[in-house]
């Protein structure tokens, strides 16, 4: 049994049930990944460069101006968020009942990946907000 502190290793290159280090054929050795956040397996490359590209594209503003692309982190209320995340989800909404969609400003229609996009900024603006309230203060 080992004790706090203490390395098992498996001999098969991956983490012993309670080891702590890794040890690979050519002889490297790596802590456990156990309890680490997997963000090469959570997300989608391809899915973020869409999503990088739909901010991309509504960087510029009506008056011609590029906005910098941490704006939307200087803050915006919850209420605006979820007023919009509802019109976005009510687009994704028609589009999966294969309705048309049409851009009520700029009569443009409205693409099932830009409406998910659209989904996404709002779901990360009001979970950014969210996460600023428990972050404390100095």
């Amino acid at each position: 049994m080992s004790s706090p502190g203490e390395y098992l290793l498996d001999g098969t290159g991956s983490p012993a049930l309670r080891g702590e280090i890794r040890k690979f054929e050519t002889g490297a050795t790596r802590d456990s990944d156990n309890g680490k956040l997997d963000y090469e397996g959570f997300l989608s490359p391809a899915a973020l460069e869409r999503y990088a590209e739909y901010m991309h594209t509504h960087r510029l503003q009506p008056d011609g101006n590029l906005r910098d692309s941490d704006n939307w982190q200087k803050g915006m209320s919850k209420e605006v968020y979820m007023k919009s995340l509802w019109r976005h989800f009510m687009d994704l909404w028609k589009l999966h009942r294969g309705l048309k969609v049409v851009d009520r400003i700029t009569g443009k229609g409205v693409s099932l990946q830009e409406a998910l996009c659209a989904i996404l900024f709002n779901t990360f603006g009001y979970l950014h907000e969210s996460l600023k309230l428990e972050q404390p203060t100095q």
